[in-house]
């Protein structure tokens, strides 16, 4: 490639240069930007040949960055990423819409119940949620905001505390008396052993039905199948209408929690840290501990 130019290339080609090199592929970067990939392939070749250099190594399994690309790609962000931060900071255009993506269980019981009073401070902005799948990773989702399970650790990221998980054994109120088995939640969450052997409880009969889900367990408890060491969190909204009862005042606080997390260096403007921060108050007024704490590096 000879045809070097001079200046700067097309805005549109650094942004999906970008996102291609971020993203790992052709293919996300035409998701994220609603093009086709041919669109995107088009775009790539425009810029390599503006540059008089290869980004992309072009396999039949995908696309790889070169030592060129690998190279061009911090720069290219950090540019992009200063331009956006001055253009707010000049302008002060304020942002009309926060995205905040979820389980559709943690959308349910941790997010709908609690956001009432951010539009008494923003009436003009739209919060849109957006459902993700079980386990997904970050990089998986265009939402950057996002509202995760687990210790808080993920690198590149910040996270804020919204709520601490904590387990506690519940049924339906009908079920009280009765000799119900346990029904046992899969996954990562500490079970009913550990929650005995913390608190000396006694740990129901065996388990008549294993889900894999906190959201079935409980859904499963409310049905009167069983008992469940459930999620005072998730369950808040059931015990308070008393779908559901706690049978024990023995709770296992774990080292897990619900918290809101965001890439390092998104929050560069004034008036989206204002927003997401007003959202943050929302969401731990709702809590039922109110002791939030950072991570990040």
């Amino acid at each position: 490639m000879d045809d070097k130019k001079v200046g700067l290339p097309p805005l549109d080609w650094l942004r999906v240069f970008e996102a291609a090199g971020r993203l790992g592929g052709f293919s996300a970067a035409a998701r994220e930007f609603g093009i086709s990939q041919a669109a995107v392939s088009q775009r790539m070749g425009n810029l390599e040949a503006w540059l008089g250099r290869s980004l992309f190594v072009r396999e039949a399994r995908g696309v790889s960055l070169t030592t060129d690309g690998e190279s061009y790609l911090p720069l290219v962000q950090d540019s992009l990423t200063a331009l956006e931060r001055n253009t707010e900071d000049l302008f002060g255009t304020a942002p009309k819409e926060l995205r905040l993506a979820a389980l559709s269980s943690h959308i349910d019981t941790l997010i709908l119940p609690r956001v009432g009073a951010f539009w008494t401070q923003y009436p003009n902005v739209r919060l849109v949620t957006d459902s993700v799948a079980k386990r997904s990773e970050f990089d998986e989702e265009r939402t950057w905001l996002q509202l995760r399970y687990g210790r808080g650790a993920w690198a590149g990221r910040k996270a804020r505390l919204i709520e601490q998980e904590v387990l506690v054994p519940m049924l339906a109120p009908d079920a009280q008396g009765q000799d119900l088995p346990r029904i046992e939640v899969r996954g990562e969450r500490p079970g009913w052993q550990d929650w005995s052997r913390e608190t000396g409880g006694t740990v129901p009969g065996g388990a008549s039905l294993s889900v894999d889900s906190m959201v079935h367990g409980l859904r499963a408890a409310r049905e009167g199948l069983g008992v469940v060491l459930g999620s005072l969190p998730l369950a808040q909204p059931d015990l308070t209408t008393g779908n559901l009862v706690q049978t024990s005042d023995q709770k296992l606080k774990t080292r897990y929690g619900y918290w809101l997390t965001w890439p390092e260096d998104r929050l560069y403007s004034k008036s989206l840290r204002r927003l997401v921060f007003a959202l943050l108050d929302d969401l731990i007024a709702g809590t039922l501990s109110q002791t939030p704490y950072f991570t990040g590096n």
